[in-house]
């Protein structure tokens, strides 16, 4: 080889090199990806508006990138159509589950379908229709809903009977898309008709429809039944669906007296017995404000994951 050729073929060779290194180190500087957790934690907008700002889309993003694998929006039906379409398509890119979303019937849950009044019912079914579209351009599959309150002038088993027929009137609107209502009894106030996992369980069964199962959120059954395991065991042939807050508070776990650790390795075990593949909804607030209290809500998932 001729040593002009020598130097040139030299000298390119040190050019790759160099960029090659350049390459490798900007790589090992860049931070990595963060590992995606082994259980479906779905996170909502707002707990995580101090780092990625306000935009639905960059939150959604921020979540993923932090590793959740899930998202749950109990909005979502009040959203603009263009905005739902948005969510669906980021889930999507992200490989993300959609979590619940509640059926908006246009009023709270202090109207109750105890009462056994024919608007409220017809009202019920009408959001059920709309809800189908919603979860169409999110490609949702959980929606949740709450008969409302107890009412003092029936007999417990003749609101219940009232109940079972507005859900079932619901569930034949959901069935043939493969859609599922999750019932969720809570803890708000005594003077709500659905109060504990038992109850919901009975009234699952009287539906009798794959679109009727239980949301098992956790926070709320911890104050109203505790012995959790027991009676997550009880009723799980009718959960679909579970929810997470420490208490009291309402806060990440860890942060009350919840041993979520515990909890959810127990289920865990059980769903791959079955297996199922639940989503656990991020159902609580931040116990410290700000970038850094989002930051311990991310560990706080960390330590609670399956190994």
């Amino acid at each position: 080889m001729q040593r002009r050729s020598f130097l040139q073929s030299t000298a390119a060779a040190l050019v790759a090199m160099s960029a090659s290194a350049v390459s490798g180190a900007a790589l090992a500087a860049a931070p990595a990806p963060a590992q995606r957790f082994k259980l479906k934690f779905a996170p909502h907008l707002g707990m995580f508006e101090a780092s990625a700002g306000k935009d639905p889309i960059a939150q959604i993003q921020f979540m993923a990138d932090a590793g959740f694998r899930a998202y749950e929006d109990n909005e979502l039906m009040q959203r603009p159509p263009a905005l739902q379409e948005r969510i669906g398509q980021t889930l999507a890119n992200a490989g993300m589950t959609m979590g619940v979303f509640v059926i908006d019937a246009g009023h709270n849950w202090k109207v109750s379908y105890a009462t056994g009044k024919k608007e409220f019912r017809e009202a019920f079914v009408k959001a059920c229709r709309d809800a189908v579209t919603t979860a169409r351009r999110v490609n949702a599959k959980w929606m949740t809903i709450v008969p409302g309150f107890f009412d003092r002038s029936l007999p417990i088993g003749i609101q219940t009977g009232h109940v079972v027929d507005a859900i079932r009137a619901g569930a034949e609107v959901m069935e043939p898309h493969g859609l599922v209502m999750v019932m969720e009894p809570l803890s708000d106030t005594p003077e709500l008709f659905l109060r504990t996992s038992d109850q919901a369980y009975a009234i699952a069964r009287s539906v009798n429809s794959p679109a009727c199962k239980i949301l098992y959120d956790i926070y709320h059954m911890q104050r109203n039944e505790g012995n959790l395991i027991a009676h997550i065991d009880a009723a799980w042939d009718e959960i679909a669906y579970f929810q997470i807050g420490d208490v009291p508070g309402r806060k990440e776990p860890g942060t009350g007296e919840i041993d979520y650790r515990n909890v959810l390795r127990h289920i865990d075990a059980r769903m791959r017995k079955d297996g199922q593949d639940f989503v656990f909804g991020m159902e609580h607030g931040n116990a410290t404000p700000g970038v850094e209290g989002e930051r311990r809500v991310i560990d706080a998932y960390r330590r609670c994951d399956i190994d």
